[in-house]
């Protein structure tokens, strides 16, 4: 009605308006496939963790270190119950784990077809020369965030809760938790993409390598420079005794400023491609 217009129109003067930026329909789409690559992958997780704990409470116990590899699997399907209904329980719990197995293996084939298919393919490929993040979790980042040149290296770990709560009052100041505000997939993505740097780190890998063989130099250097600068952030944390999980946020946070500064310039580069056309 009239008075909530003079309402907006006030504020719009002010520039107290924020802008939103609604995502087009090829976006949501794209977004759709990410998360639900990620709701398979938390099915999955909780079917091995229920396969596991019944294997436990029979004294059934896989002694090598890394599991849901081939050896392992093929321990699985040696496994006999005297029970009855205890091997049929634990074979469907197996069947239901190697289901989901196969149906997050096809998502990532998706994922990686409309990766290369996407506008965001320049942008995953940046983001992909981050020691943590790989396809699955490159796609997830440009997907959720689209349009990086809205943030800036700043901006962008309070877009996604990843900046300290506030309570402070006159001359007092005092941080809290993580705010947790905005988009909690990318926030995720991001938390776990953190962890990876904790790992010692003097050369890229093979991996890494090829993937900074796919970018331009401009990218290269900036990628190789946020790896460097993380490691030693975790070197630092470790010194100072400083929580792991409260270490990794920081981390994180962090992280987030360095996806920017790597998909941003890309899409500045090519809003200008489109403007000389």
């Amino acid at each position: 009605d009239k008075r909530d217009a003079q309402g907006l129109a006030k504020l719009l003067s002010l520039g107290e308006i924020t802008e939103v930026r609604i995502p087009s329909e090829s976006q949501e789409a794209l977004r759709d496939l990410s998360r639900a690559r990620t709701q398979a992958q938390k099915a999955l997780s909780h079917q091995r963790q229920q396969l596991n704990a019944l294997l436990l409470r029979h004294g059934r116990r896989y002694t090598d270190s890394s599991k849901w590899t081939n050896a392992h699997l093929e321990w699985l399907r040696k496994q006999r119950f005297e029970q009855v209904a205890t091997h049929m329980a634990f074979e469907a719990d197996l069947e239901l784990v190697l289901t989901l197995a196969e149906h997050v293996k096809r998502l990532d084939q998706h994922i990686e077809s409309q990766a290369q298919a996407c506008e965001y393919n320049a942008v995953i490929n940046s983001l992909m020369c981050l020691r943590g993040i790989q396809m699955t979790t490159a796609f997830g980042l440009a997907t959720e965030i689209g349009d990086w040149t809205r943030f800036t290296g700043a901006t962008i770990a309070s877009y996604v809760g990843l900046t300290p709560s506030e309570y402070s009052s006159g001359t007092k100041r005092a941080q809290g938790p993580i705010t947790k505000a905005g988009n909690k997939h990318v926030r995720r993505l991001l938390v776990e993409a953190a962890w990876q740097h904790k790992r010692a780190y003097s050369r890229p890998g093979v991996r890494l390598q090829r993937q900074l063989d796919l970018v331009d130099s401009p990218t290269r250097c900036r990628a190789l420079k946020g790896n460097r600068r993380l490691a030693d952030r975790w070197i630092a944390f470790d010194k100072r005794g400083k929580l792991s999980v409260k270490a990794n946020t920081a981390i994180a946070r962090e992280l987030a400023g360095w996806c920017w500064s790597l998909a941003a310039p890309l899409q500045n580069a090519s809003k200008m491609h489109d403007l000389t056309r």
